[in-house]
């Protein structure tokens, strides 16, 4: 009985306590990965809207490692939209598709530890921030994921569906149900890119 009233709040919780923005925000998040993973270079200016929304969400829930990875997701939006849309200086020639290297492994894996240590304890000593480890370590792999997002290496969708498994978990503890359902959304979403990009990147292989 009580697991069933647990579960009727979480529902009510999230069809009548999710704000119009954090509604907006889940659409355009939705829509741009789902865009990224069939290959579609309209992704970047929908997920350039998307990241200025939850810039204003994550504040309010005191996330400030995932506030601040909105600017640098902002700035990589940019940067990806440019990348994908010329090769060699040839805009009508999509950039390739291509793989992770050994040396890329190691400095990604180097790179989260640090930044996740150092960030980390930055936020636990100075901010009042939920989780502030495990928001630093989800904000690092996060950063990791993107640069090889816009750079069209194929793992990036295994990376992400890593780290939207476990912020499914923190965005339900605060109480962010629609975001949390978004990044379920995007585990399934993430797993579909993956393979159509498995797909193309054998194409161009053959």
């Amino acid at each position: 009985m009580l697991l069933f009233e647990t579960f009727r709040e979480s529902i009510t919780q999230f069809l009548f306590g999710t704000g119009l923005l954090e509604w907006f925000g889940v659409f355009t998040g939705i829509l741009c990965v789902w865009l990224a993973a069939k290959n579609n270079i309209w992704n970047w200016p929908i997920a350039i809207i998307s990241v200025l929304i939850y810039i204003f969400i994550f504040f309010e829930s005191k996330l400030y490692a995932d506030m601040g990875l909105q600017f640098y997701f902002f700035a990589m939006n940019i940067y990806g939209w440019y990348y994908w849309s010329k090769q060699n200086g040839n805009v009508t020639k999509e950039r390739p598709i291509g793989t992770i290297s050994r040396k890329e492994i190691i400095m990604s894996v180097i790179g989260v530890v640090i930044f996740t240590l150092v960030l980390g304890l930055l936020l636990h000593k100075n901010t009042d921030a939920s989780f502030p480890f495990i928001d630093s370590f989800c904000t690092s792999v996060s950063l990791i994921a993107q640069i090889f997002l816009a750079r069209r290496i194929i793992q990036n969708w295994l990376i992400w569906i890593f780290i939207d498994i476990i912020y499914v978990g923190v965005y339900f503890s605060k109480d962010l149900y629609a975001t949390g359902l978004m990044y379920a959304l995007y585990i399934i979403i993430a797993t579909i890119g993956y393979l159509d990009w498995r797909k193309i990147y054998r194409e161009q292989s053959n």
